[in-house]
């Protein structure tokens, strides 16, 4: 009821904002330029110059049902938006001046785009976690790509590339050598095989090459790694 009234209101002159405005800045807007969005979004109707408690309903209406439905697209539950910022029938309570009215949008906008973010690093972290789990099942297949640990959690090659930089601090290429490296030291300590076997069972189809990069790693040739870790046997 109360929102019908303030929308008859509205009707007698109060400035229409573009709704889809405050959709942008809770999907877009990041927590240090919030507030300068939501003013200039508030400056363009009388928000700061009229004494109207009903432009202040109606504007909180709008941002609190563009906030309560933003929030759900990122997980919230209603009852979790309620106990932050009470039912739309408590809104009232919080417009008594212009500077209380805007306090509480400025805490809805923030909480909502923190809720964006942290919905956006879950996500983040669950794709990473289930590119890593790939590799580390197919790290030694000789066809594993980029292209094709993207296509197994369902992004682009050069959105997963962006994602595992940030995420991880190192490129795709780095975290499927370390991978393979870390193996081939394992089979080196523990087992009798031949170097060139060991280099083909971690994915490395050149000897020569799989000699390299693991000097480059290890700071030793494979041989030299095999043979100081036979020593540190014999000695325990």
């Amino acid at each position: 009821m109360m929102y019908q009234t303030v929308q008859i209101d509205h009707q007698k002159g109060i400035k229409m904002l573009d709704k889809e405005k405050i959709t942008a800045i809770l999907q877009y807007g990041t927590l240090d330029n919030c507030r300068d969005l939501l003013h200039n979004y508030l400056a363009q109707s009388d928000f700061f110059s009229l004494e109207s408690l009903m432009l202040r309903l109606y504007i909180s209406m709008d941002v609190y049902i563009a906030a309560q439905n933003m929030s759900q697209s990122f997980g919230v539950s209603h009852g979790e938006f309620i106990s932050y910022f009470g039912s739309i029938d408590d809104v009232a309570n919080r417009m008594q001046t212009v500077e209380t009215t805007t306090s509480f949008l400025y805490d809805l906008v923030v909480q909502c785009i923190r809720w964006r973010i942290e919905s956006v690093t879950e996500s983040s972290n669950h794709i990473i976690s289930k590119a890593k789990q790939y590799i580390d099942t197919h790290y030694m297949d000789d066809d594993i790509s980029l292209n094709r640990v993207a296509d197994s959690v369902g992004l682009t090659p050069t959105y997963l590339s962006m994602l595992f930089k940030r995420e991880t601090k190192q490129n795709f290429s780095d975290y499927l050598t370390i991978m393979r490296v870390t193996k081939a030291k394992e089979l080196l300590c523990c087992t009798s095989k031949l170097i060139s076997e060991i280099a083909y069972e971690v994915g490395f189809r050149d000897y020569r090459y799989f000699g390299q990069i693991f000097k480059k790693h290890t700071g030793m040739t494979p041989r030299q790694f095999q043979n100081s870790s036979n020593r540190l046997e014999c000695l325990v």
